[in-house]
């Protein structure tokens, strides 16, 4: 069964036409994270840039040479459109796109953690059998066929994004409205749309039709009598996003996906007018398919897994951020806070109260106020930078956090020397306090209240 599944010869024409649109669509990216001040905001003008911990080697190009990195990246993604040099092309826009999301996560989204693992996958695929550069070049590349593994590689993922998107809504704040409230109450002087995105009746339509959505769509698009309604209920959903949510590609790579639940015939009758349909689905097993059976379950072991740590690690990852990212945990929360750092010579005792707004940007102070590793991790930095004149130093953080517009609450223990503090990706970190989340009121907070994704 498995065999039959992963190896029996199906048409590619949603492959080569995801393709196209996938080469489109970050070629877009690329060029509109210059064009709106992206790579300017994130990567050229904060002179301190929070990488993920661990990859603190990895850092901007210097002076102007992010712009040149992402029109690379650009061109890398017209030619994947174009099929030309795809597996180089794809390779290498895998490599800079990973780095650039390693480099920085004061701009962390889950749709670029989500890109990466789709252009890794597309580094395996066979996307450029035709209507490609390469089969012009080399007609002896041209199939109309691939395994069946490409297909359910791309849907199995989908399933897992949404799935666990949707229970992650499965929560108080979503299911009572309120993180909804906040999420609107931002968007209140959209034209046409504002006002009715402050009504309570818009909140419940929301918050029902995101967890069944998320939780639906995957068997909706497999199952053919819902297939159509999926599809056009998707469009709308992904639409409205775009326009209320303003999240980049996703909405429309979302939408690209669904060419590999149509069958082929109607794919290449929309899309490939011009290419023979494939239709003798014999099974083939390639000399490779232990190999591919034991990544594919490795990878999606990892998938599956990686989502579910924060269960493992003590306290509600809604406050202490442990296991959040890499989640599909999105639009659940808003953070906001206050911090002040001390900084403490061992050898002659000296306080000094530093503000983290002399080295951050807005948008850094935003997360380095009320996210854990951003906290640590300023620490260490003030640490390397005393380091640098001669002192030996103790630094201690006072935080207080509001989670979803509820009071601040004591985030850090402040007699914790964080400098001297080790990171633990998959343990509690005990200097933070314990949450409060159950027993605060909430109230709307105000829009400078930084929405995490």
């Amino acid at each position: 069964m498995l065999q039959q599944l992963l190896f029996k010869r199906i048409d590619n024409s949603s492959l080569i036409v995801f393709r196209i649109f996938f080469g489109i669509l970050i070629s877009l990216e690329s060029f509109g994270a210059i064009l709106t001040g992206w790579v300017k905001r994130t990567l050229i003008e904060p002179s301190f840039t929070f990488t993920f911990i661990g990859f603190e080697w990895l850092q901007p190009l210097p002076g102007n040479w992010m712009y040149f990195y992402f029109i690379f990246m650009g061109l890398l993604g017209i030619f994947i459109a174009l099929g030309y040099k795809y597996r180089t092309s794809i390779i290498l826009f895998t490599i800079l796109w990973t780095a650039v999301y390693l480099m920085q996560k004061t701009a962390y989204n889950n749709h670029y953690y989500l890109l990466i693992l789709i252009s890794f996958i597309m580094c395996f695929l066979p996307a450029n059998r035709y209507a490609s550069l390469d089969t012009k070049l080399d007609p002896s590349r041209v199939s109309i066929h691939m395994p069946g593994w490409v297909k359910w590689t791309i849907i199995f993922q989908l399933f897992i994004v949404y799935t666990y998107a949707a229970l992650a809504k499965l929560y108080g704040d979503w299911l009572d409205l309120s993180i909804i409230a906040i999420l609107m109450k931002g968007k209140a002087a959209y034209p046409l749309i504002g006002d009715a995105l402050q009504q309570p009746w818009v909140h419940s339509a929301i918050a029902i039709i995101g967890i069944l959505f998320d939780l639906l769509i995957v068997p909706a698009l497999l199952w053919k009598p819902t297939r159509k309604l999926a599809f056009y209920f998707s469009l709308f959903f992904h639409l409205f996003n775009s326009i209320v949510f303003q999240i980049g590609i996703f909405p429309y790579l979302a939408l690209a996906f669904t060419v590999f639940f149509f069958p082929p015939g109607q794919i290449r009758n929309i899309f490939l007018k011009k290419k023979e349909l494939y239709n003798a689905y014999e099974v083939q097993l390639p000399r490779y398919k232990n190999i591919l059976i034991a990544g594919l379950g490795i990878y999606f072991i990892l998938q599956i897994a990686l989502p579910l740590r924060h269960y493992f690690i003590p306290g509600d990852v809604l406050w202490t951020e442990e296991g959040h990212r890499m989640s599909w945990r999105m639009m659940l929360r808003t953070r906001a806070g206050i911090i002040k750092y001390s900084v403490v010579n061992k050898d002659t005792g000296e306080a000094t109260i530093i503000s983290p707004g002399l080295y951050l940007s807005r948008k850094q102070m935003e997360k380095v106020s009320c996210y854990p590793d951003y906290i640590w991790q300023f620490a260490q930095f003030l640490k390397q930078e005393y380091a640098e004149q001669g002192q030996n130093i103790s630094v201690y953080a006072r935080a207080r956090v509001s989670i979803n517009g509820r009071p601040l609450q004591p985030f850090i223990n402040s007699t914790v020397d964080l400098a001297a503090e080790d990171w633990h990706p998959f343990k509690h970190h005990h200097w933070i306090l314990p949450s409060a989340l159950d027993t605060s009121a909430k109230s709307l907070p105000g829009p400078s209240s930084n929405f995490a994704n």
